[in-house]
């Protein structure tokens, strides 16, 4: 396949993606979230190959568990397809209406992208979920993901690009890359490619932003924390931990560092180490930890792990302040929680820690855009331009700047024989 020529196909049919109508964008997600129930055994099927390949191939168990395509992940992207449905449509809304004189009217009206790639990591949820959510938001997508789910990948995509095609939307709207060496292929198509979305390795996100010419958006790791203050609930802290480190470790909002406010280690730490035993976690801390609870003891270079693996990193501070110092140096800008009952402690934190997601009691495991009620997320962004945090239906529009006039020119203004009076007009949708 050669990328570049099919990429300038796409480019031609965002126009007409673009000005396609809610509603037929509404029914093509109806007609994949139907059709991905009908065809589930296929897609088992095609899963169980993988997993097969994978355990055959001695794939780490942090990568198994993201393979793995089962009823409860079909339940769940169907879900979030459901839920995509029942958002408003994010295209040719007004942002803002401005009247520059008499008879010239300047509207901001919102718009897709265009040309998205996105390269994932191996699982075939993340493919359902990136499909529906440029459908929605009227952007052509190129998919490429992990080789560990090939099969999968292969299967789901001809279902969803079915059913585009199906419910008459351009088939050339949808691209899957396959192949890794079309990886470097994609990333000289600048001119037809809008916007680069990498979901993985920090070292693959760095290889990808040095090496195209295309705006790249995304995350390289999730080195996220939980700082427990001296306010804290224990009773109410500690399952927060656990469910922040265990729910799902392969995840890039597990926590993988805690921060425990000096004053109440000696009593809170042998709790939470009983906890973690249970759950199978691994602790691992300072020296000064390792004095009040059993861990290996590790330096602070190793506060910049991510370790997507039932780990925590343990270190103990005197302040609030020092906890928030550490996770602007250690942490990834992704999500971050404090556990606390004192709010200006709370506040404090909320306010000056530069993360994407800060959070109060609660895990940092809500860090998704199905918990944040976008029906899904086509990734999670640490940066601040152009979306952060999770990238649901907002994040995947722009906007043009639309003029009305009756035959003003721009000599009349320069020269002072007409004058701009800038008013703001209150009609939006």
């Amino acid at each position: 396949m050669n990328i570049k020529e099919e990429t300038r196909k796409m480019k031609a049919a965002t126009p007409i993606l673009a000005a396609s109508s809610i509603s037929l964008r509404n029914d093509t997600l109806k007609l994949i979230a139907n059709t991905l129930e009908t065809h589930k055994s296929e897609i088992f099927e095609a899963n169980a190959r993988d997993l097969t390949a994978a355990v055959n191939a001695d794939v780490v168990d942090s990568i198994q568990k993201r393979l793995k395509f089962d009823d409860h992940k079909l339940t769940d992207v169907i879900n979030g397809i459901k839920q995509l449905i029942q958002l408003p449509d994010p295209l040719a809304k007004t942002l803002m209406k401005r009247e520059l004189d008499e008879g010239l009217t300047l509207y901001r009206i919102s718009c897709p992208i265009g040309v998205i790639g996105i390269i994932f990591e191996a699982r075939p949820d993340a493919l359902v979920q990136i499909s529906t959510l440029c459908i929605k938001s009227g952007n052509c997508a190129i998919l490429k993901g992990g080789k560990e789910t090939a099969e999968t990948n292969r299967v789901l995509f001809r279902l969803i690009h079915s059913c585009v095609i199906s419910a008459g939307l351009p088939a050339e709207c949808m691209l899957q890359a396959e192949q890794h060496n079309e990886i470097d292929e994609l990333l000289s198509c600048h001119e037809s490619v809008d916007l680069l979305i990498p979901r993985g390795s920090n070292q693959f996100v760095q290889y990808i932003m040095n090496h195209t010419k295309i705006p790249v958006m995304g995350h390289a790791d999730g080195v996220c924390h939980i700082y427990a203050d001296e306010s804290c609930d224990f009773a109410k802290s500690i399952p927060v931990i656990i469910d922040a480190k265990t729910q799902y470790t392969a995840a890039c909002n597990a926590t993988e560092t805690l921060l425990v406010n000096r004053s109440i280690a000696p009593s809170f730490l042998p709790v939470l180490a009983e906890a973690l035993k249970a759950a199978s976690v691994t602790i691992r801390g300072t020296k000064e930890v390792n004095h009040i609870i059993p861990c290996e003891v590790i330096s602070d270079d190793d506060f910049h792990n991510e370790y997507l693996d039932l780990v925590i990193a343990i270190k103990l501070v005197d302040s609030v302040e020092e906890a928030i110092t550490h996770i602007n140096h250690y942490g990834s800008h992704h999500t971050d929680s404090i556990l606390a009952e004192n709010m200006e402690v709370v506040d404090q934190f909320m306010q000056m820690v530069d993360s994407a997601g800060v959070y109060h009691n609660c895990s940092t495991r809500f860090a998704d855009g199905y918990r944040y009620g976008f029906g899904a997320e086509v990734g999670i962004s640490t940066g601040k331009i152009h979306a952060r945090g999770p990238v649901g239906l907002e994040g995947l529009v722009t906007y043009k700047y639309k003029l009305f006039g009756h035959g003003q020119i721009v000599d009349d203004y320069a020269s002072g024989k007409n004058q701009f009076h800038f008013k703001d007009l209150t009609e939006t949708n």
